[in-house]
């Protein structure tokens, strides 16, 4: 990147090393929730429902979290964020009933969706344009990196101890990202508003971009939503089809390990020629991939499979969170970006939900086949209403507004 040195440690300690750190604290506790409820006496639809509330609780706060960025600032919510994180997780491990232990894990949900949105909109301010979708790629990137390698730390700090360790971790983690936040050189003061601008509550904001949001922002959804079909059909389907849990979590995790190969090309390209060259072989990709799965029965077919699952959601990462930023009014950016966030986090809770729907109706095949489907209806929906909104949708809208 050509920025200088003190953009350069603003972008790295303000947002992409916090990112990364929380990130393995996160990765590591998500595989354990479920076997840690079981242990404080939880039935298997118990703990499944305390492991819910981790994007439940994402969901609840993304309007709020545009607003505290609002009204606080983006560092001060990410050090707030990292606070109720690292409270979350101490609760969590020293919870006495099953209730207090779902109501942690909400809390460390409302406190991720803080956190995302914050260093998103951090990112945003920080970061020129012509270089957006590469920071932005890197943050979608080094959040996978962090959630990736989460679990190995998890299942180290446990070899040593019990599952409780792994929220000590996970506490340590938060606290540690906000430390890099508080390093972080501190930004120039920004206009954000205009003189006699007022603060807009979230309810402002998003009637006076009820259009783009229901044309645009379906669209994100859809995204959102064959993203989240994504995390789960891997082990739904080779459970389907009789793989034992070593050969199932082998293949999630080629898929995993490929996905975070591509980012920074991945932005390259997006701000070099614009977003829909990423956006649309992205959402295609991955539809063509989950038409795939049913057609596989075996560890190498689901193998195979899972690397182009793989490659089209690395292809596709930080592109929303590009298209968000290039949409996003500066004078109230973080209550628009709490509205697309929970459009987006709407959509990838629906996506296990279609999957799940069609197994409950005695057809995995069928309930993956309508998740695929949402790929190319999200690629339609990018190519219908990017252009109209954002002037990097592509170079042919870049020549239109005269930035090429």
């Amino acid at each position: 990147m050509s920025t200088g040195g003190s953009a350069r440690r603003q972008i790295l300690l303000g947002a992409l090393l916090p990112a990364f750190i929380f990130s393995i604290g996160v990765g590591a506790m998500i595989p354990v929730l479920a076997p840690f409820a079981v242990q404080r006496g939880a039935t298997l639809a118990v703990a499944g429902i305390i492991a819910a509330m981790l994007p439940v609780g994402q969901i609840l706060a993304d309007l709020p979290a545009g607003a505290l960025a609002a009204r606080v600032g983006d560092r001060r919510a990410m050090l707030l964020a990292s606070g109720a994180a690292a409270l979350g997780f101490l609760a969590a491990g020293l919870a006495p009933s099953l209730i207090t232990l779902g109501i942690a894990i909400l809390l460390v949900g409302a406190a991720n969706a803080v956190f995302q949105l914050a260093r998103h909109s951090y990112l945003t301010q920080v970061t020129p344009v012509h270089q957006r979708a590469r920071v932005l790629s890197t943050l979608g990137g080094v959040h996978r990196i962090g959630q990736f390698i989460g679990p190995f730390f998890g299942a180290g700090v446990i070899a040593v101890g019990d599952l409780r360790a792994v929220f000590l971790l996970a506490l340590l983690t938060a606290l540690a990202a906000g430390v890099t936040v508080v390093l972080a050189p501190e930004m120039e003061p920004r206009p954000l508003r205009a003189e006699g601008h007022a603060r807009k509550g979230f309810g402002a904001v998003i009637t006076a971009h009820r259009e783009l949001l229901l044309t645009l922002g379906m669209a994100s959804m859809l995204v959102g939503a064959v993203r989240g079909a994504r995390q789960q059909v891997i082990p739904l389907w080779g459970e389907h089809i009789g793989l034992d849990p070593t050969a199932i979590s082998l293949i999630y995790g080629l898929a995993g390990g490929i996905d975070m190969l591509l980012f920074y090309p991945a932005g390259k390209i997006m701000d070099q020629f614009g977003r829909l060259w990423i956006g649309i072989p992205s959402m295609v990709g991955l539809g063509l991939a989950m038409v795939l799965v049913p057609l596989s029965d075996s560890a190498t077919g689901l193998a195979l499979v899972a690397v182009l699952l793989g490659i089209s959601n690395g292809l596709g990462s930080g592109v929303m969170m590009t298209i968000a930023s290039d949409i996003a009014p500066p004078e109230d950016r973080p209550q628009f970006l709490g509205a697309w966030r929970l459009l987006q986090d709407l959509g990838i809770a629906a996506g296990p939900l279609t999957l799940a729907a069609g197994a409950a109706l005695g057809t995995l095949a069928g309930g993956v086949w309508v998740a695929a489907a949402m790929g190319p209806l999200a690629s339609a929906g990018l190519l219908r209403w990017l252009p109209r909104y954002s002037v990097h949708a592509s170079r042919r809208t870049r020549r239109r507004a005269g930035l090429d």
